[in-house]
């Protein structure tokens, strides 16, 4: 009888130290593959380069009447993926998998939903994946824009202001006023920008706002 009650210890101490085992390594292996913050969050497997224009006189006198910078360019989204129909409920459904994807600035990614390929009237979403240090170039959109962030911490240049904010966070920004953000907190900052018409489009200033020591 205490032959049997020693074997069963025995087990016992052999299948806890298995089972610690496997679940350190498992705890181990599941630190090491914990989501890089610091990265997009969302596939940017969509990347497409902006169509880049040269601003006419009509953009350039536009612009004079709000600052003085000078306009580099005019950005939009290439054409190239299909309307939809809006005939099935899928289709009043978007994946962010299935939005084009650009590259405005070093460190920003933002999926573009523009609403006359959307079954929308007046409406263009876009949400951004802005690594920490991640910026788009000074700009100004003809119409008014909204800012919305749940988490994290953003430091904008809105005309001639600096400032800092943390999230959660709505800014309007009023049309043709220059504008430019940078991520400063410590994690990619997922942005949504909304405005009130169908294509994405913006003009980009010769002049970036940010210097390192904005962000002390």
């Amino acid at each position: 009888m205490k032959n049997l009650i020693h074997s069963i210890g025995f087990l016992l101490i052999i299948a806890t130290t298995i089972s610690c085992t496997y679940n350190g390594k498992e705890q181990s292996e599941a630190h090491s593959h914990s989501p890089d913050l610091t990265k997009e969050t969302f596939s940017i497997d969509g990347l497409v380069d902006e169509i880049k224009t040269v601003p006419d006189s009509i953009i350039e006198y536009l612009h004079a009447q709000h600052h003085s910078h000078k306009v580099l360019e005019r950005r939009t989204v290439p054409v190239g993926y299909e309307s939809r129909e809006m005939k099935y409920w899928k289709e009043y459904a978007a994946d962010l998998d299935e939005l084009p994807v650009i590259n405005p600035g070093p460190g920003e990614y933002v999926h573009v939903m523009e609403g006359y390929k959307n079954g929308y009237q007046n409406l263009v979403i876009g949400i951004t994946e802005t690594f920490p240090g991640g910026a788009p170039p000074m700009h100004t959109h003809e119409g008014e824009e909204s800012h919305v962030l749940l988490e994290g911490k953003i430091l904008y240049a809105l005309g001639d202001t600096l400032f800092i904010i943390e999230a959660p966070y709505i800014i309007n920004i009023p049309p043709m006023i220059p504008h430019a953000f940078k991520n400063i907190g410590d994690k990619t900052a997922n942005l949504i920008v909304i405005f009130p018409t169908n294509v994405w489009i913006y003009d980009v200033l010769d002049y970036f706002p940010f210097e390192e020591e904005d962000i002390e």
